[in-house]
């Protein structure tokens, strides 16, 4: 299970405050999301052990067909109706996935921006090759998806006929409304339905991140296990719930000035998770002109570019450092002349020389008065990712309430849209 350490808070908040905060504030919260009255969109709290086994036996059997079908796999989603799906497969996979021989299609991320030449050099990579679609949006009417789902709607009507294109459309979207609810009913694609009482960010165990997963290979059940086995160790009103332990640190800290946060990963496959956590934690809390402003890092690498500014630049920093158990099978060689001075490293493990390098950073961003929080999983395997991004969502939930926010609303994300519709109305700008 997850363990959070907040040994390295203990130097900036008092003991006895922070055990205070956790026995009354992130308490209160949760009491405030178990009683299912307070909020809207608490489907994804007990979705995990609740999943609706017709819906999983049609995302297996949607997912067989795709690869067996197509070569690649286009998903069409911006915010959290890609995110949770890219930092899943980059986490369990690689960054390099499409790179990889593999018997599972490529699979290529789309409609989460306007960018042409991106278009273009995604046709490209496409090629000839077999494809398919995944689109998602509860709407059907954000107008990235929609975009990138009409040029690629045009693509595949194309290249197949109109009633074979239909075969390779696969929609994610409202269970009863909506513009992509409507068009897949008259057109015919395979649906799968987002829960009227899940949002976005939270959507990773629905058939959002689920489908193109499961496409990719990854083992879906065990992904739901272990989210299922966090949403059980995670009801738990004491002082050792990990998600308490990280809300009320996060908001102690926020009180005495640490508006920034940064998550730091160490290593390439954790990277797209930053940017998963970055979108749950931005969108949860950023509201009423407060908020903890969420950033990303990938140590050990941005050690050599943001380093500096992280160990002496503005002291409104946080830090929360995801410390994953490494295998430890790639060893140091040891060579006869120890021309390079690493021959102290020989017969260790690389997960031995990270876990150093993590012990050494955290304690100089402390010294340098940073406070920093460890959140520690197991190996990265189905069930610990399925786990993982369990805790981050309670976590961010029971955050967000404490601080005085709607954990599962985005008024603020309306306004760019109304604006950028009103603006391509009128045809000029």
């Amino acid at each position: 299970m997850i363990k959070t350490d907040i040994s390295g808070v203990l130097p900036f908040v008092p003991e006895h405050e922070l055990l205070k905060s956790i026995r009354e504030d992130a308490s209160a919260a949760h009491c405030r999301l178990t009683e299912g009255n307070s909020f809207d969109y608490l489907g994804w709290m007990y979705l995990p052990g609740r999943f609706d086994m017709d819906e999983l036996r049609r995302i297996h059997e949607a997912s067989a067909k795709i690869c067996r079908d197509s070569d690649v796999l286009v998903v069409i989603g911006i915010g959290g109706s890609y995110l949770g799906a890219k930092a899943v497969l980059e986490l369990l996979r690689s960054p390099e996935y499409n790179l990889m021989p593999k018997d599972t299609p490529d699979i290529y991320f789309a409609g989460n921006n306007l960018s042409g030449e991106h278009f273009k050099r995604l046709v490209r990579l496409i090629g000839d090759r077999d494809f398919s679609v995944n689109v998602i949006s509860k709407s059907g009417s954000t107008l990235e998806s929609a975009v990138a789902f009409r040029l690629f709607r045009s693509m595949l009507e194309k290249r197949y006929g109109k009633e074979k294109a239909a075969e390779r459309i696969y929609a994610t979207t409202d269970s009863t409304c909506g513009a992509l609810r409507k068009m897949a009913e008259e057109e015919g694609y395979t649906c799968f339905s987002i829960p009227g009482d899940i949002g976005g960010r939270y959507s990773v165990f629905t058939a959002v991140g689920l489908l193109p997963l499961s496409c990719a290979g990854i083992d879906i059940d065990m992904l739901l296990k272990g989210a299922e086995n966090a949403m059980n160790e995670l009801d738990d009103c004491s002082e050792k719930n990990p998600a308490y332990l990280y809300a009320a640190a996060r908001r102690k800290l926020y009180e005495l000035g640490k508006t920034t946060e940064i998550f730091a990963v160490w290593s390439p496959e954790q990277r797209s998770l930053g940017e998963w956590w970055k979108q749950l934690f931005g969108e949860s809390e950023g509201k009423k002109n407060i908020g903890i402003f969420p950033a990303a890092v990938e140590y050990s690498g941005d050690l050599h570019s943001m380093g500096q500014y992280i160990q002496e630049g503005r002291r409104d920093l946080m830090e929360t450092m995801l410390c994953a158990r490494e295998p430890e099978e790639v060893l140091m060689p040891e060579t006869e002349k120890d021309d390079d001075g690493l021959n102290y490293l020989a017969g260790r493990s690389l997960a031995y020389v990270n876990r150093a390098a993590q012990k050494a950073v955290a304690d100089a961003h402390i010294s340098g008065g940073v406070p920093c929080i460890k959140i520690e999983t197991g190996e990265i395997t189905e069930e610990t990712v399925g786990e993982l991004l369990y805790f981050f969502m309670f976590a961010c939930a029971i955050s967000a309430i404490m601080s005085g926010v709607d954990p599962f609303d985005q008024p603020g994300v309306e306004a760019y849209k109304k604006n950028m519709k009103e603006l391509l109305r009128k045809g000029k700008f």
